[in-house]
């Protein structure tokens, strides 16, 4: 696999991650106790940690590359393995 496949590949799984890790420990200003600013929806976050989320989502998204990765070089699971009908 050339580095820029792989650069590729690892930026899928990032915003993939990123879709993964964003509900977790959202809290809204009513489950905050906190007023509502006019105009403000019911399910804004009262704070959003980017910097926290990200590196979050850094560390899920290495996790899941390093597992394609190994699977990639090893051959744990091949497509011929997931193809029923032969």
């Amino acid at each position: 696999m050339s580095w820029p496949s792989a650069l590729a590949i690892y930026f899928l799984f990032w915003f993939l991650a990123l879709f993964l890790v964003l509900p977790f420990h959202a809290r809204t200003s009513v489950e905050a106790g906190e007023t509502l600013v006019r105009g403000q929806a019911e399910s804004a976050p009262q704070h959003f940690p980017a910097a926290r989320i990200a590196l979050r989502t850094t560390a899920v998204a290495t996790t899941l590359f390093a597992l394609y990765y190994l699977n990639y070089v090893n051959g744990w699971i091949t497509a011929d393995m997931l193809d029923y009908w032969n």
